[in-house]
């Protein structure tokens, strides 16, 4: 079983074929970074399109038992998150109607304070905000996963302990493996882990030690080291593969409506756009070098299939129904 934590590709039949051949049964998918609601839902209304025109590749994610579909049907379960919190505007209402459009995922902040939270980017870390408790709990209630990939380390620390459920990082690093600004530190990855959360191995260049150099030596080592500080059944890849995503989309990623400046995150003026990949994971269909170095490392077999996607399963069937606080509201009870 292959399970990818968080893509966003410039979705097309040629990639989900590639999903395919790469075997890979389900993919977290984002499709909303800075969009408010109404533009969210447009986003869901295409994704609807694809699953009409490419029935035979994908199919709508909503629960664990869909991966078992895909897998039987030979398809690609797509399971939907947010890379900000904007589609649910100032609303708390909005966290359960879009769970119920069918997002799973959804970050408490993009790098920027956000009215829950705190982003990796700020220079004062204030941690959850009142609202962010409220919405957490929420969150919880209806069964959409905190994910605090972006966020800053004490809020992402608050959020796991906060949290009734276990909390994800979908798409990041361990900082002292690559002192990139969006990884993270060892206290945050043990606060997520230790709490039953899971932590998703980026591929992304600007989060590898090396950049677009890594060797996938070097990357399945640091996964095996991580093992054996977290515990394997915690881990996961969660690539954050841009595929095919022109450079304007780098942009509305860093900026959005928040600057009118360029923002280069974690790139340059030099160097504005997507990075090059590392040679050993160009698309999908390179997911069996990772399995492979994985085993190389001495993990074990069972290690090796949890960390390539059976964890994400585990996870999954644990955080995508709604709570047993929100089945007695649906009752009435």
């Amino acid at each position: 079983m292959r399970i990818d934590g968080l893509q966003y590709a410039n979705w097309s039949e040629k990639i989900f074929r590639q999903l395919r051949e790469g075997g890979v049964d389900a993919v977290h998918v984002t499709i909303a970074y800075h969009e408010n609601f109404r533009e969210t839902v447009l986003n869901f209304e295409q994704w609807n399109r694809w699953f009409e025109q490419y029935p035979d590749l994908i199919m709508k994610g909503l629960g664990v038992d869909d991966i078992d579909t895909a897998r039987a049907t030979g398809r690609t379960a797509v399971f939907f998150g947010f890379q900000n919190p904007s589609p649910i505007e100032d609303d708390i209402g909005l966290v359960e109607i879009v769970h119920s459009l069918g997002a799973r995922f959804m970050q408490l902040t993009y790098n920027n304070q956000s009215l829950l939270a705190t982003g990796c980017y700020e220079a004062e870390d204030a941690g959850l905000t009142r609202m962010g408790k409220q919405v957490v709990r929420e969150m919880n209630r209806v069964g959409l996963v905190v994910d605090m990939s972006h966020s800053a380390d004490r809020s992402t620390i608050e959020a796991a302990e906060w949290s009734e459920r276990p909390i994800a990082i979908t798409h990041a690093n361990p900082h002292d493996w690559a002192p990139a600004l969006r990884n993270k530190r060892d206290a945050v990855i043990r606060a997520v882990t230790e709490n039953g959360g899971m932590f998703g191995f980026s591929v992304y260049p600007y989060h590898l030690k090396g950049k677009s150099g890594c060797t996938l030596e070097d990357f399945c080592e640091m996964i095996a080291r991580a093992a054996e500080r977290y515990g394997p059944e915690h881990l996961g890849i969660g690539t954050d593969l841009c595929q095919d995503q022109p450079d304007s989309v780098v942009e509305w990623m860093r900026v959005g409506r928040w600057t009118k400046q360029i923002d280069y995150g974690e790139g340059s003026k030099s160097d504005p756009g997507f990075p090059p990949m590392p040679s050993w994971f160009q698309d999908n269909r390179d997911f069996g070098n990772i399995e492979v170095g994985l085993r190389a490392t001495g993990l074990n077999e069972t290690e090796v299939a949890g960390i390539m996607g059976g964890n994400w399963y585990r996870f999954f069937s644990e955080s995508f129904a709604p709570s047993k606080k929100q089945e007695e509201f649906g009752n009435g009870n």
